[in-house]
This record gives structure tokens, C-alpha cells and sequence, in this order.
């Protein structure tokens, strides 16, 4: 399942709970579109912002509205006993696989880091996939930490930051990442707007946030780059370049929660406080963006 399109939703919520007729909606919206594999509960659906029972909640609707897709379930928490909990929460669900950050207050060594993964992997029934995200988690994976996590039972997959912005040096560090990695671990990239360049530089699958709301638009660049077309994914990459200029600058999150709300498919406010959405200027060029790039509301 770590290959192709893994489309991550947002999970709309409010001060009072889970819109689960949204989330219902906007999962069952990806699976119609085949995507490859779902992610529940990453970055973009939140998850550092929701209670243990929110979150079973949450991937139990994801799974079921998936309806046969593969759900991957986030499971990152900032103690190695809450992780566990989650973890098993996920597999109760019915995940297919659970996707893990090293959430952290107090800066990690990459002993503990190491030392979560152990924890939770000699404990899993399900294949497991390493999110390296230091913009968000503010932890730092070394190519030699990637390596002795990857040897340990069901690891399988590894969810790397944006690639650089040329094809060489693209190429250069998926190339050195994997030379690290058994056979049996795949790389996928995320970062959208680095996406078409990750993938043509060989990683097997793209995390996308855009994915989870324009499934089709995600899934035209991913076959393209997947089926050896990467100057067909390139242009559509690029076609998308006012949407990606603004995930650079406001953040993919708040850019893409503020588009479903625009696209009438969660109400406002979306996301839990003390996130926002983005300010009314913000909202017009978003609003125009999606409009010169065809996605805009009907």
C-alpha cells in the first residue's frame, strides 16, 4: 500500500467535537476516486489536536468510508505509552497500517527517537510507516537514524520532507536515502509542490495533502510521474504553482482547510482552536488561485 497516492484528509472540527458527516464525506470522496491509500489522522487531519477517543473515532469512520481502500492512521503522541495506546486503537479500526512522528517538548536524542520506534514496533500487528517531518515536529532524522529505524520489524515504508527543487539533487537524495534502506522499505515524498519531483527521482509513493481534497487533480500527477511521463508530471505540477505558492507561504494545512470550506464542504470553522483558518485577504487569493488552476468551486 506505500505506493502511488496516499491522499491525506482534513479531519473538520470544531470546539465541540468531530464533524463526522464531513470527514465521512470527504474520505468517501477519495475512495471514489481510487486513490491508492488514505492517510487518517496526519498533519492535515490533526491530529496532535484530538483526544484518544477522537482519534479512534476518527480512524474506525476513516476505515469504514474507505469502504476496501487501505487506511493508514497516524499515531504520534508525545509519550511512548500514549503512542502504544493509539496504536492499538488503529488496529481495532481495521487500519491497514499506522504512520508515526516523534511528537516532542523536550528535544529528543536520536536514542529516544530510535528507542519509540523499537517500542512501538515490537508491539505492532500492521505495517508501519516513519513521518519525517521536522517543520512540524521540529525533530531531525539523520540518513544513518533512517537506517537503524528501517532494520526493525515492521517498518515498511518512510515519509521524507520535500525533496530538493532540481532533478539532480533530487535524484541525489532519494538515491542516498535508499541505498540505506532494506529492499523492502519504500520512500515517498511529501512537500506537494516538491511531489512531481520526488516522484520522478524515483520514490514510490506521494503523501499529498492536496491529494485529500482534489483527489483526481493528485492522482493525474501521479500516474504521470509513476508511469515514466515526468515531463507530463512536471507540467502539471507547475500548472499548480499558485496553489503550491500559497501552502509555502500561509501553510498547506490552513490552505487547504480554507478550500474546503470554499468548496462548501466543511463549514466554518474547520479547524480547532488555536488554529484559524486564513484571514479574508488570504481567502481571496486563495479563492483566485484555485480559480486559475481549475479548482475552483462549480
Amino acid at each position: 500500500m506505500f505506493h502511488g497516492l496516499s491522499a491525506f484528509p482534513l479531519t473538520p472540527t470544531t470546539e465541540t467535537g468531530i464533524d463526522e458527516q464531513a470527514f465521512r464525506a470527504l474520505v468517501t470522496r477519495l475512495a471514489t476516486a481510487g486513490v491508492d491509500s488514505i492517510g487518517a489522522l496526519g498533519s492535515t487531519g490533526g491530529y496532535a489536536y484530538l483526544s484518544r477517543e477522537q482519534r479512534a473515532r476518527v480512524a474506525a469512520l476513516a476505515v469504514e468510508a474507505a469502504d476496501g481502500v487501505p487506511v493508514m492512521v497516524g499515531i504520534g503522541a508525545l509519550r511512548t505509552s500514549q503512542v502504544l495506546a493509539l496504536s492499538e486503537d488503529a488496529q481495532k479500526a481495521g487500519a491497514s497500517a499506522v504512520l508515526l512522528a516523534p511528537m516532542t517538548y523536550q528535544p529528543l536524542t536520536e536514542d529516544e527517537v530510535f528507542g519509540l520506534y523499537e517500542d512501538v514496533t515490537r508491539e505492532l500487528s500492521v505495517p508501519l510507516c516513519v513521518y519525517d517531518n521536522p517543520a512540524t515536529t521540529h525533530v531531525h532524522f539523520t540518513d544513518e537514524l533512517h537506517a537503524r529505524i528501517a532494520a526493525l520489524p515492521n517498518v515498511a515504508a518512510v515519509k521524507i520532507p520535500p525533496v530538493p527543487d532540481d532533478p539532480a539533487g533530487a535524484g541525489a537524495r532519494v538515491d542516498a536515502l535508499r541505498a540505506l534502506l532494506p529492499d523492502t522499505v519504500t520512500l515517498g515524498v511529501s512537500g506537494d509542490w516538491t511531489a512531481a519531483t520526488g516522484l520522478n527521482a524515483g520514490c514510490d509513493a506521494w503523501y499529498s495533502v492536496v491529494g485529500g481534497l482534489f483527489p483526481a487533480t493528485a492522482l493525474a500527477l501521479t500516474r504521470a510521474a509513476r508511469s515514466g511521463e515526468a515531463a507530463r508530471a512536471t507540467a502539471l505540477s507547475s500548472q499548480l504553482e499558485p496553489l503550491w505558492r500559497l501552502f509555502r507561504r500561509y501553510g498547506s494545512l490552513r490552505v487547504v482547510a480554507t478550500a474546503a470550506e470554499l468548496l462548501g464542504l466543511v463549514d466554518h470553522p474547520g479547524l480547532p482552536r488555536p488554529l484559524r483558518g486564513l484571514t479574508p485577504p488570504a481567502r481571496r487569493e486563495l479563492a483566485a488561485a484555485l480559480a486559475a488552476v481549475g479548482l475552483g468551486p462549480a
